[in-house]
């Protein structure tokens, strides 16, 4: 278990944050806009949609911001860059850059769970300059070159 502390800025004061269900990986996260005031994402639009959270993580972890699939599998709406990242030395409120990839708008209302949060282990590494890398059956071979 990871503890991390959070905080519910002004504008999202009456938000729920938590999981949806005991086993669900993410933490769904709440579209902080104002009542009574939708942001309607046209087709093929993006928005940054606030959600009124401030995270504290312990240095070793990272948020990775990712769709919700009923919101992509329904909607054609998902997350612009996924997984966003949310560093551990971030303290800024959590954001989601969300992109309509249907012909109809889409309308997001106060509170809807617009994304997910998954904490995960982050591996720091050394980087090491070296003339030639070791030699592998693959090689260079990318996009495609495994199979299909």
């Amino acid at each position: 278990m990871i503890d991390v502390s959070y905080t519910l800025l002004p504008h999202g004061e009456g938000l729920t944050l938590g999981y949806a269900s005991a086993a669900a990986a993410g933490i769904d996260l709440p579209a902080a806009v104002p009542e009574g005031e939708p942001v309607t994402l046209p087709p093929w639009g993006r928005a940054m949609v606030p959600t009124g959270i401030a995270l504290a993580l312990p240095p070793g972890t990272e948020g990775q911001v990712r769709p919700r699939s009923g919101l992509a599998a329904r909607h054609g709406v998902t997350v612009l860059n996924a997984p966003g990242t949310v560093d551990a030395d971030y303290r800024g409120e959590v954001k989601v850059i969300l992109v309509n990839l249907s012909d109809e708008p889409f309308v997001i209302q106060r509170g809807e769970r617009i994304a997910q949060l998954v904490i995960a282990p982050v591996a720091t590494v050394t980087l090491t300059p070296v003339a030639s890398l070791d030699v592998t059956a693959r090689g260079a071979g990318g996009f495609g070159s495994t199979g299909r």
